[in-house]
């Protein structure tokens, strides 16, 4: 099979993927980077030396050759391009009726009102709408792609459940939990990324202030309960156009003995600080198409308490088994607060966390039931269209067909990430 991914640029998340189609037999795979890799993210240490990777071609070194890829090849995964030229070898191929795969993550990150935008709407139908009988399917990265999709009457019927598969580790599980607290100590928690705004990181230090201060309306006895139970230590790992502005508030709260920033880290530093955390704070709001360091904190035997509206968090989260979901954002505080008291609880389901990626959420996984239906596909055959899609089923239930995206209805409690 002549496997061709296209995608802006080449970087530590996707590798792991790449990795994967590039040492399975029987696979020719290439790799093709559309445009550089943006200033921020170097300086976040993303960028990857892609002479060090064979499969790997630049579209701009010779142009010719890249299309001639996309042209040819028996199947194409199509990521986030930019660019004109590479799109008008797309739009040849789809004309051709070859198997193609969008990998995209929600469209309607600004809000679902968007789509009724005359000029986007065209857009969109120029872009997708139009091919909804060609072999073109939509690969979801992130639970709410397929029905932010589903708008524009594109990929009826032909969308997957996916993601991103960040670099997997197995560790002996009891080592790596010997590296994080053990009772009577502080637990740890740490909250990591890009400290912008719909990251929200206000909200991890609003936890570590009504833990340690309590608040109105919580339980008042709350900061003893905590305090009894060996107390927290919260780190807050990243940089960004917020961080002065949080430094400030740690410093107005009497924070400062709780609270410790570490500045900007490579992704390898923040992996070490996963390793050594008990609880993983994970606060964005719907503009999270994704999510990978859901993966990464999962993987390094955190327990994570997250938002239902980050894209990876349905797919990824059965509440209560293998991390907790927020109905609301008022609710972080005391979340954490009953897991710092119940040790033992959230230590099982961080083993199950760390279980989920092993067992189902990796690279190796993925691409092997990707190339599964691939080959199905390209030998004419079909799928049933599932009405549902258990996350039981884990490595499979990946790629099933979907019928319909998780409903986002916070108000009913955060066990709504297994409905279909």
């Amino acid at each position: 099979m002549r496997l061709t991914f296209v995608s802006n640029y080449f970087n530590h998340h996707q590798k792991p993927l790449c990795e994967a189609f590039a040492h399975t037999p029987q696979v020719e795979f290439v790799f093709l980077q559309t445009e550089p890799m943006e200033e921020e993210r170097l300086r976040m240490g993303w960028g990857l030396d892609i002479t060090a990777y064979p499969y790997v071609r630049v579209w701009q070194q010779d142009e010719a050759a890249a299309r001639e890829a996309v042209l040819s090849s028996d199947v194409v995964i199509w990521g986030g391009v930019e660019t004109k030229g590479p799109e008008k070898a797309l739009e040849e191929r789809l004309a051709a009726g070859k198997l193609t795969f969008r990998y995209s993550e929600r469209i309607y990150k600004e809000g679902r009102w968007r789509f009724i935008s005359p000029r986007g709407l065209k857009q969109k139908y120029h872009d997708f709408t139009r091919y909804r009988k060609a072999p073109y399917y939509l690969l979801c990265a992130g639970a709410y792609a397929g029905s932010d999709y589903a708008l524009v009457r594109a990929f009826p019927k032909k969308k997957f459940v996916w993601g991103y598969f960040p670099e997997t580790k197995r560790y002996d599980f009891d080592e790596l939990m010997a590296k994080k607290s053990t009772a009577g100590e502080p637990v740890r928690l740490l909250w990591a990324g890009r400290m912008i705004d719909w990251k929200h990181p206000e909200i991890a230090i609003q936890v570590a202030d009504r833990m340690l201060h309590g608040a109105p309306g919580m339980v008042t006895d709350l900061p003893q309960k905590v305090r009894k139970n060996g107390g927290f230590v919260l780190t807050m790992a990243g940089s960004g156009e917020m961080e002065q502005e949080l430094r400030l508030a740690v410093l107005e709260k009497g924070l400062e003995q709780v609270v410790r920033f570490t500045g900007f880290l490579k992704p390898e530093q923040i992996r070490e600080e996963m390793e050594r955390s008990d609880i993983f704070l994970f606060t964005s709001d719907e503009k999270e198409g994704w999510g990978a360091v859901l993966n990464e904190a999962m993987n390094s035997g955190c327990l994570v308490v997250a938002r239902p509206e980050i894209g990876a968090v349905p797919y990824l989260l059965d509440h209560g088994y293998n991390g907790m979901i927020n109905g609301k954002t008022g609710y972080y505080p005391a979340m954490t607060a009953w897991l710092i008291m119940n040790r033992e609880e959230f230590r099982r389901q961080a083993g199950r966390a760390y279980d989920t990626i092993i067992n189902a959420w990796n690279a190796e996984n993925a691409a092997a039931q990707f190339l599964r239906v691939a080959e199905e596909l390209l030998r004419g055959g079909t799928f049933t269209y599932a009405e549902k899609l258990p996350f039981e089923n884990g490595p499979t239930g990946m790629l099933q067909p979907m019928c319909r995206d998780p409903e986002l209805r916070p108000q009913e409690g955060a066990r709504f990430a297994r409905r279909w």
